[in-house]
């Protein structure tokens, strides 16, 4: 998956649970899990995505 259909779907998973949202380099890809449940590595970060303040 590219970076920025990565990042869309980041953005959108956001504004859907309405909660920060991490996007994060895993692997080969990129993955996004609500930030609250990111435990990884700080440097694989590439953005958070906050829903209340875009």
């Amino acid at each position: 998956m590219s970076l920025t259909i990565a990042q869309r779907h980041a953005w959108s998973l956001a504004r859907t649970l309405m909660v920060c949202v991490t996007l994060f380099h895993a692997g080969n890809g990129y993955a996004a899990v609500p930030t609250a449940e990111f435990d990884g590595d700080p440097s694989s970060i590439v953005r958070e995505y906050d829903p209340f303040n875009p």
